[in-house]
């Protein structure tokens, strides 16, 4: 997140330029609450806990969290930051891989999100 807001200008600037929208729409609006949910993401990580479930007899049944494996995202080309950033954010808190499809009008942002991620010393894959 403060990657993000360290790079809204470039953001802003790409998603103007990728898909047309008004450069005070992205800089004021999505990017803003892109990093909001970046943060808001990066907080489950530490909350997701496993449920005790009633359970008849002397049976003692859990549920446990664990990683799918790999997320497979589509981004539209309306939104890329936005979307993007809904779609890896729950997958990445939760431990998942993240595969990432984006919209062939609109592969900027996604990409540039990609290497400040790489940035942030998020491993490859």
């Amino acid at each position: 997140s403060d990657l993000l807001e360290q790079h809204a200008e470039e953001l802003a600037a790409l998603e103007s330029w990728d898909n047309g929208k008004p450069y005070e729409q992205a800089a004021k609006m999505e990017l803003l609450f892109s990093t909001r949910l970046v943060r808001y993401y990066a907080g489950w990580a530490d909350k997701i806990h496993g449920l005790t479930v009633p359970a008849d007899g002397s049976h003692h049944v859990q549920t446990l969290h664990e990683p799918i494996g790999v997320a497979g995202q589509i981004i539209p080309w309306n939104c890329p930051i936005l979307m993007l950033v809904w779609k890896i954010g729950p997958a990445l808190a939760c431990g998942n891989t993240v595969v990432v499809k984006t919209a062939e009008q609109t592969p900027l942002t996604a990409f540039y999100v990609a290497m400040l991620l790489h940035e942030a010393g998020l491993p490859d894959g």
